[in-house]
């Protein structure tokens, strides 16, 4: 693999602009904003939308689940897997609401040993998502997770 290239990844959902999955640098894998979003295009899971096409509510469970398989699907195009994550920034719009569920959800994919991880709320997200993530891997093969 190059020091320096752009990953693309046909198992997770295409990215919304001009953008990656993930850049390679050296052993460092940067992961751009991963949503929820489905690889095939189908509806955000857990989400419901009214004849408009406006979110009237969701269910944060399966979009953690989604996203957690969107990133899988990126690391696993350069050769990583979750184990491999060193950080992990986690972007909610309802911290209040949604943050204990996922944080169970999260506890089923990484231990106590797993990423270093930030958790804020946001007002809105770019697409009708309640929850994105940006995470760095490490590619070198020292992780100890």
């Amino acid at each position: 693999m190059a020091e320096n290239e752009s990953i693309f990844a046909s198992g997770a959902a295409p990215p919304v602009g001009p953008y990656p999955h993930a850049r390679r640098v050296g052993n460092l894998l940067f992961l751009s904003g991963i949503g929820p979003r489905p690889a095939n295009g189908g509806p955000i899971p857990g989400a419901t939308f009214d004849p408009d096409g406006t979110v009237t509510d969701y269910d944060i469970e399966p979009q953690c689940h989604a996203v957690f398989e969107n990133v899988r699907a990126v690391l696993e195009s350069a050769g990583g897997t979750l184990k491999d994550l060193v950080d992990v920034t986690v972007y909610l719009t309802d911290i209040r609401r949604d943050f204990e569920v996922f944080n169970r959800v999260y506890g089923g994919y990484f231990s106590s040993e797993g990423p270093c991880r930030t958790t804020v709320e946001v007002n809105r997200l770019p697409t009708p998502i309640a929850i994105e993530v940006k995470c760095i891997a490490s590619l070198d093969g020292s992780s100890s997770h």
